[in-house]
């Protein structure tokens, strides 16, 4: 071990740990802590112990991360970093590592001396993990020697145990079993822990991150020397950049790192291609660093275009500027301020005012010595602006001046009779036919239907003006009363389910992807409050004699075919909604009582724009790519 390592070791020890309260109510309430026990829960335990070492690599003493699932369903984290402590701490006469583990808000993160920068700053992490696992083995490497401790359900079941000199690289290595008492599911998704691995090994240059399932075979390194520049280009993958290059810079201001990179796409609408990260955290609500550099990009750009172009009679605003953009703002403090346990959004107030200066300065730089690229982004900022200026009549068009006063109002819509939101439904149903059907059989009280003809634009691939001339999208704008995309108000929204029902064959999955594609890109504030659901109509109606029952699945029916035997049985197959009376479609797809309703959500927005891209945009290859990938995967196709 180096002189260099034994120094860096003596500034992080037991005294520097700070314990904050005791682990009492985590096996209590969970949730409380880690959002909840279902999947999401089960893999949020992973990243927080994954964090911690983290945080050694962002200090500089850590540069490899091993992630393994292991056959027992138990999970290990290895890094190379500086080792827990494990000197007597001077306060509670334990070693450090075990009040680590089993103190909660214990740890070497509210000391700025250990660590200057870390994403784990709420301090509930590895005790948590500890308190709701069936158990726990913490072996640490430091100081050339090695040692072990056993926790069961959060509570040390042996003493921190010394096993001899260690001539290998100092590190932590943590390996958890989440507790089935717990727990709905104890089953890691590797496609997930795939995508938080890569997504970390971009934000932290030079950092090697190894994935490995030893249930199913695989596994994955990540490492990105050009770090997040990497991730734009990830991100941008099989599209039609404006500019060759990356845009990247990055600056230091008031112990603040800013680090963007940025690139403009040829053939991409979005405005919501903006992500930001703290301390290695997906900020998916935004805060203040994405304020600032919004408000950066914007008014350099604007500054610019002013100075440097002729077309100056158009106002240029900063959805023009951010229409077909892809960034990456980067931001690591020494003390964040996150709203809520979740850390969707950064508060910390300072920040606005660096990223903005940063972003002014080193983009005006970059536009300055690339005139090239300043004036291809700048036409495209214009070719949106006239696109916008071209939208705002269909928009006036679309926006409500009452309860039910627009002149566009969906003749078709059968609107229900209680006005208040909370209650109300409204059912988008695929075809005349079917929305025959569904008039005749809701509850007319609550429930409300808007038939839709055909399919609607693909919004992936048309701006805002060509999407607003479609008149079935107008139609859903106006039933829905809250205006879209900047304008857009959820707490105007006239329904708060919204409930797309299509037909359970190819062509109605492929409209209802068509509709989530504009919900998320145009209305997303709907899914991200819950408003959104998919109805699950039967595939069959099962008889035999006098005994009838639906099935929404090939499997359901297999199971049920079983059950009953094949002799005298009776299958319809409902090909559509259409095909079924309204007392039917009533019973099966509409009585809350009986219904199957699939609420859409967002899980990982990032993936989800990805996977937006690949089935809906321009570029063919890259969805052949996931077809051929997937198709193993399909299932109950109807041909």
């Amino acid at each position: 071990m180096s002189e260099k390592t034994i120094v860096k070791e003596e500034l992080y020890d037991s005294d520097k740990i700070k314990v904050l309260e005791g682990l009492d109510a985590v096996r209590k309430r969970p949730s409380m802590y880690i959002g909840s026990t279902d999947e999401r829960g089960l893999h949020h335990l992973v990243y927080e112990v994954v964090d911690n070492s983290i945080d050694e690599a962002m200090a500089g003493y850590c540069d490899r991360i091993y992630l393994i699932i292991h056959e027992d369903g138990s999970v290990s984290v290895e890094d190379n970093g500086r080792g827990v402590p494990v000197s007597v701490h001077p306060q509670y006469g334990r070693p450090g590592v075990e009040i680590v583990m089993t103190k909660l808000h214990a740890g070497g993160k509210f000391d700025d001396k250990s660590y200057k920068v870390s994403g784990g700053l709420h301090g509930v992490g590895v005790s948590v993990v500890n308190a709701i696992s069936e158990w726990m083995n913490v072996e640490v490497r430091r100081g050339g020697k090695r040692y072990t401790q056993r926790y069961e359900r959060g509570k040390p079941v042996t003493d921190l145990e010394e096993k001899g000199a260690f001539e290998g690289e100092s590190g932590t290595t943590v390996r958890f079993k989440p507790d089935h008492e717990i727990f709905e599911t104890l089953e890691f998704d590797y496609d997930t822990l795939k995508r938080r691995m890569r997504e970390l090994a971009f934000l932290n240059k030079g950092l090697t991150i190894t994935l490995e399932s030893r249930m199913s075979g695989e596994k994955d390194e990540f490492l990105a020397e050009g770090g997040i520049v990497e991730f734009v280009e990830y991100l941008n993958k099989g599209k039609e950049p404006l500019h060759s290059s990356v845009i990247y810079f990055n600056d230091r201001m008031d112990g603040i790192h800013v680090e963007v990179a940025m690139q403009y796409l040829s053939d991409s609408y979005s405005m919501r291609n903006v992500y930001p990260f703290a301390n290695n955290i997906h900020t998916v609500e935004g805060g203040t660093h994405l304020t600032g550099f919004r408000a950066g990009l914007t008014n350099t750009l604007k500054k610019y275009a002013e100075q440097n172009s002729n077309a100056k009679d158009i106002d240029l605003t900063g959805d023009d500027f951010r229409e077909g953009l892809t960034a990456i703002v980067n931001v690591k403090l020494p003390e964040p301020q996150f709203e809520g346990q979740t850390k969707m959004k950064l508060g910390n107030s300072e920040v606005r005012g660096i990223v903005q200066s940063v972003v002014a300065d080193q983009l005006l730089i970059y536009l300055e010595e690339h005139p090239v690229e300043a004036d291809i982004v700048i036409d495209k900022a214009f070719m949106a602006a006239k696109a916008r200026q071209a939208a705002r009549k269909a928009k006036e068009l679309t926006r409500r001046k009452g309860l039910l006063e627009s002149m566009d109002l969906p003749g078709k819509l059968a609107d229900c009779s209680n006005p208040d939101p909370t209650i109300s439904e409204l059912y988008i149903v695929e075809g005349d036919s079917a929305g025959g059907s569904a008039k005749q059989g809701r509850d007319r009280n609550f429930q409300a239907i808007l038939p839709l003809r055909g399919k609607i634009i693909n919004v992936e691939k048309a701006r805002i003006d060509k999407m607003l001339e479609n008149k079935e999208i107008r139609s859903m704008i106006s039933a829905l009363g809250a205006g879209f995309h900047d304008e857009f108000d959820p707490e105007s929204i006239r329904y708060h389910k919204i409930i797309i029902m299509t037909d359970a064959d190819v062509d109605g999955a492929h409209i209802r992807t068509l509709l989530f594609t504009f919900f998320y890109r145009y209305m997303k504030e709907v899914i991200d409050k819950g408003y959104l659901y998919m109805a699950q109509p039967p595939l069959y109606k099962v008889k035999k004699g006098r005994a009838e029952r639906y099935v929404y699945n090939e499997r359901e029916k297999r199971d049920l075919l079983e059950e009953w035997g094949n002799r005298g049985i009776s299958l319809q197959r409902y090909k559509g909604l259409g095909e079924m009376n309204p007392t039917e479609l009533w019973e099966t797809t509409m009585n809350p009582d009986n219904r199957l309703l699939a609420k859409v959500t967002v899980e990982d927005a990032i993936e989800a724009d990805l996977l937006f891209d690949v089935l809906m945009g321009k570029n063919v290859e890259p969805r052949r790519e996931f077809i051929e990938t997937n198709a193993k995967l399909a299932t109950d196709i109807d041909v």
